[in-house]
């Protein structure tokens, strides 16, 4: 991740408040027989949200306020929080070290990054996960817990790494459990609120996109 990028969370009860998810860029060419071709433009899923569902309140306004003028609008980018997609598992449940597969082990290969798995059928996907929430890391060797001291987990990459004596052996399944942030940024630099309609109800657009790596 650049340099431009701070590595502070979005005003948490905002966000989960907020909507978003997903979105992909798919070209369709229709032919002359009505018969389509698909084709993907990406290769990685790219998150859209907007934080001005979740903001109810004068304060809270006064929060996202403030913290749009640090991130200098568009220019830096930060932590969110996706209430329906920050674990390893499903959002209710609490991460387990053997979650999801990092890889498996050569026996002197130490760094793996994280990563989540949708899907588990004929063409699953698997994201990279670049922004971990520091201590929430658990990792599992052929489903066996290793303990914390046993490896150390960058919360900027989200890449982990075993210490000398805790390399993976040859063939060893490598899994692990967490929680995330989505690594994102402000999609507009005019954030603009209109006070009169606010308190009469009207939610304020505070759109926010993926920084994909």
């Amino acid at each position: 991740m650049p340099t431009d990028f701070h590595e502070v969370r979005f005003p948490l009860d905002v966000a989960l408040r907020g909507s978003g998810g997903p979105s992909r860029l798919t070209e369709i060419v229709t032919l002359a027989s009505g018969r389509e071709h698909r084709n993907s433009r990406w290769a990685d899923s790219r998150r859209r949200y907007d934080a001005g569902f979740g903001i109810r309140t004068l304060d809270a306004l006064h929060a996202v306020l403030g913290f749009f003028e640090e991130r200098r609008g568009r220019l830096y980018g930060f932590r969110y929080r996706d209430r329906v997609d920050h674990r390893s598992g499903p959002p209710s449940a609490v991460p387990a070290p053997t979650d999801q597969p990092l890889g498996t082990g050569t026996g002197g290969n130490a760094v793996f990054a994280l990563a989540k798995t949708y899907g588990s059928g004929p063409a699953p996907y698997r994201r990279a996960i670049q922004k971990p929430v520091a201590g929430s890391v658990r990792l599992a060797v052929n489903g066996i817990e290793v303990p914390a001291a046993k490896f150390a987990c960058d919360a900027t990459t989200g890449l982990v790494t075993f210490v000398a004596n805790a390399v993976p052996a040859a063939g060893a399944r490598v899994t692990a459990g967490y929680e995330f942030d989505v690594p994102v940024r402000f999609d507009t630099d005019d954030l603009v609120v209109d006070l009169a309609a606010f308190t009469a109800g009207e939610i304020p657009k505070v759109p926010l996109i993926e920084i994909v790596p």
